[in-house]
């Protein structure tokens, strides 16, 4: 995938005007930017910098990860498997409890990369769980569920 159209991805996942009102959901929007841009860097620090000590996720192929460092360690495969690898969530609904306590975050998710048959572009919808803990936003648990798959490699 070419910078180009990784910068256009990456713009995709920030707030509307609307959302940024609330600072809660201005803040998760931020965070959701920021994870997406850790990704494109191949940052594992910065990646699991938002996850909560006890992060799960089912990822879009089915497999469940528990924890940060699970979750790292999983995409550092990725990345060392196929330097080109970019993930971008981008948010179409955050909402804050009334405690301001916990989040629900939804939107869609899109994976591309090149295999060695190929380009690669997969995605679907995801949902995330946002709690703060200490005055910050972290993510509980996240669900991708993968509706696509165009490419080398898909079933």
């Amino acid at each position: 995938m070419r910078r180009r159209s990784v910068a256009g991805l990456l713009a995709l996942s920030l707030p509307g005007t609307s959302e940024a009102q609330d600072p809660n959901v201005a803040a998760i929007h931020m965070l959701r930017s920021q994870s997406n841009q850790a990704i494109a860097r191949h940052d594992i620090a910065g990646i699991v910098s938002i996850l909560d000590e006890e992060f799960h996720v089912t990822a879009g192929s089915g497999a469940m990860i528990d924890g940060p460092e699970a979750m790292g360690t999983a995409l550092a495969q990725q990345f060392e498997s196929y330097e080109d690898v970019l993930y971008v969530r981008t948010p179409a609904s955050v909402e804050v409890s009334a405690s301001g306590l916990n989040a629900a975050e939804a939107g869609k998710w899109v994976g591309t990369w090149v295999a060695p048959g190929g380009p690669v572009r997969t995605g679907g919808q995801y949902s995330a769980y946002w709690r703060k803990r200490d005055d910050s936003w972290v993510i509980r648990s996240e669900l991708f569920v993968t509706l696509y798959c165009e490419g080398s490699g898909c079933s």
